[in-house]
């Protein structure tokens, strides 16, 4: 049984501490703490419009617009970490590697958290949030140009096609989640087989991808 985190502010923002991915704490208070709806969730959500302001005893009182430069860029740096759910040292090396590629860092490191496979299941519609894409691979219940892969952040490619597995194809969590969510894909992904298929049309753009992050600012802050 994983553990549960009680975690202050403090803690949220310290580079080495416990792994992002597999927190398991409360997802409002994260939230708040970055001021954005993290994993998509209708509490995260009730949370920011019920109260807009950093958990703790201070939080009421603190003003956001007098943090530091390099707590504001650390912060941008969480909400990445915490949304695509990754370690990091994770998110270090997708870093390191996009500041090697050529065009421009940022857009870089965005396209390739974007083209993650758990994060392509969650564009495709067939997952609420990204921790159940997530586990949705982890279980195999996902291929890649018709092999079975079960490693969340294996990285699409340009033409790769990704469609459900027959077992997973009748189950009702992700039944419900094509009809009901009804979420439209982003346009660099085509949805195939009736929405359980789809494929990687093109490599996502920056204008394509609907995040709240200042990808600039992580930039700065690993550039240091």
């Amino acid at each position: 049984m994983l553990p549960l985190y009680h975690t202050t502010g403090a803690q949220l923002l310290r580079d080495g501490g416990f792994d992002m991915s597999r927190y398991t704490g409360p997802k409002a208070r994260v939230s708040r703490r970055l001021a954005t709806n993290i994993w998509g969730t209708k509490g995260e959500a009730d949370a920011l419009e019920k109260r807009p302001y950093p958990p703790g005893e201070h939080g009421r009182t603190g003003r956001r617009g007098n943090a530091s430069e390099y707590k504001v860029q650390l912060q941008e740096k969480q909400k990445a970490r915490f949304t695509y759910g990754l370690t990091e040292r994770q998110f270090r090396n997708i870093f390191k590697e996009a500041s090697r590629r050529d065009g421009v860092t940022g857009d870089n490191m965005l396209r390739y958290l974007e083209l993650r496979l758990d994060n392509f299941v969650y564009r495709s519609g067939w997952a609420s949030t990204r921790p159940q894409a997530r586990q949705f691979v982890n279980h195999g219940h996902v291929s890649v140009n018709g092999k079975r892969v079960d490693i969340p952040s294996y990285r699409l490619r340009k033409d790769d096609e990704v469609t459900l597995r027959d077992k997973a194809k009748g189950m009702i969590v992700i039944q419900w989640n094509n009809d009901v969510l009804d979420r439209e894909a982003p346009a660099w992904i085509e949805i195939t087989d009736d929405r359980l298929g789809a494929k990687v049309r093109d490599l996502p753009i920056r204008e394509q991808i609907d995040i709240p992050i200042r990808e600039q600012l992580i930039v700065e802050l690993y550039s240091k």
